[in-house]
């Protein structure tokens, strides 16, 4: 899903702050064949089977902090990939991410199923142009929010400190409607890598969690989200947004939230985009325009990794008069906690696969 991924989290900075090392550390090397999932009406950017080459550093945990016992002490890493599409429209992709593996089996096992997902920036090298590149309508920017997972099986230490992994992985590219046009990159692959242990695992797992049952209290929540955004006609210009947003939650555990809340949106491309349909239709002295303004309800999930969560929200537009899309929204994105009250996010708005903004929001918990 074009924005959905970007959630996720799309958020270097929120991702791993300060993370403490500990000495245990490994390098990998993966190489990925697959194909370009196109979206319907671009099917002639899909020319050839793209190829890939990603390069990783892993710091391990070791149970340090509560939340590294909670996850089955889960990998903290950084890593750059080199794709090819195959297609001289879209030319390449250059991205660098930090990412996070987390372990299905017992972490102490030296085979196990891993998934990895990672998020940060890519550099597409041939975005859409009207003159020299108009046949990519799918990416209008060089510098794009971007994605990836992988669901790999690992083997180490087959051969002294090197190891292999096999398995699947999915890279998302899009500006969030930043700049149109902005259809996204979407690929899937099969993976092949070697891992290179830098020093041999010795250091002992922690299981000092407190194990207590964990309760919190129904909390009121009040956010802003704000930005820029463009409507889906190119070089229509980028407008400011708005969104506010009140809620509750509740937390059922260390690591699970449910929310429950209400939205009003003030999309100033809404306004535009209105003006340009009527004068496009020819009508340009009715100025009584569809009402630019929405209103939602939604429901969320939070998932918490110590100061940094992962949260998605579905909503469904109660009042949305000049609507182009579905009734129906998501939101995901990623919160990092300043202190006990205050909150910074960063998540991705999208009506099913169509995103929508990258939003910047500012929150308050009661």
């Amino acid at each position: 899903m074009k924005a959905s991924l970007n959630f996720i989290f799309l958020l270097c900075f929120f991702y791993c702050v300060a993370q403490q090392k500990n000495n245990s550390n490994y390098l990998q090397v993966a190489y990925s064949y697959g194909s370009l999932l196109a979206p319907k009406g671009v099917n002639h950017l899909v020319t050839g089977n793209p190829e890939s080459v990603l390069f990783s550093w892993n710091n391990r945990t070791h149970g340090e902090k509560d939340w590294h016992q909670l996850f089955n002490y889960p990998d903290i890493g950084y890593s750059f990939i080199y794709q090819d599409l195959k297609n001289e429209n879209l030319g390449k992709i250059y991205g660098i991410y930090g990412h996070y593996n987390f372990y299905f089996f017992d972490r102490k096992l030296d085979n196990n199923l891993i998934f990895t997902i990672g998020t940060g920036i890519a550099y597409i090298t041939n975005p859409y142009h009207k003159i020299y590149n108009n046949k990519n309508i799918v990416i209008g920017s060089h510098i794009n929010s971007s994605s990836y997972i992988r669901l790999v099986y690992s083997k180490e230490n087959i051969i002294d400190k090197i190891g292999l992994q096999a398995g699947f992985s999915f890279l998302h590219a899009s500006n969030a409607s930043t700049k149109a046009p902005n259809k996204g990159i979407n690929v899937w692959g099969l993976n092949l890598g070697i891992n290179y242990n830098l020093e041999k695992n010795s250091i002992p797992y922690k299981t000092t969690i407190d194990t207590k049952t964990y309760k919190q209290p129904i909390h009121f929540n009040l956010v802003t989200y704000a930005g820029f955004n463009e409507s889906d006609h190119i070089d229509s210009g980028k407008f400011p947004f708005v969104i506010f947003s009140a809620f509750l939650d509740k937390r059922l555990n260390r690591k699970n939230a449910l929310q429950l809340g209400t939205e009003i949106h003030f999309h100033s491309a809404i306004k535009e985009s209105n003006t340009f349909y009527y004068i496009f239709n020819g009508d340009v002295t009715n100025n009584n325009h569809h009402d630019w303004k929405r209103l939602s309800v939604f429901l969320g999930y939070e998932l918490f990794v110590n100061k940094t969560s992962i949260f998605a929200q579905l909503g469904y537009y109660v009042y949305a008069p000049s609507i182009q899309e579905t009734m129906i929204y998501e939101r995901i994105g990623m919160k990092r906690y300043l202190n006990e009250k205050f909150y910074a996010s960063l998540s991705v708005k999208a009506h099913l696969v169509d995103a929508e903004a990258l939003e910047f929001g500012f929150g308050y918990r009661f």
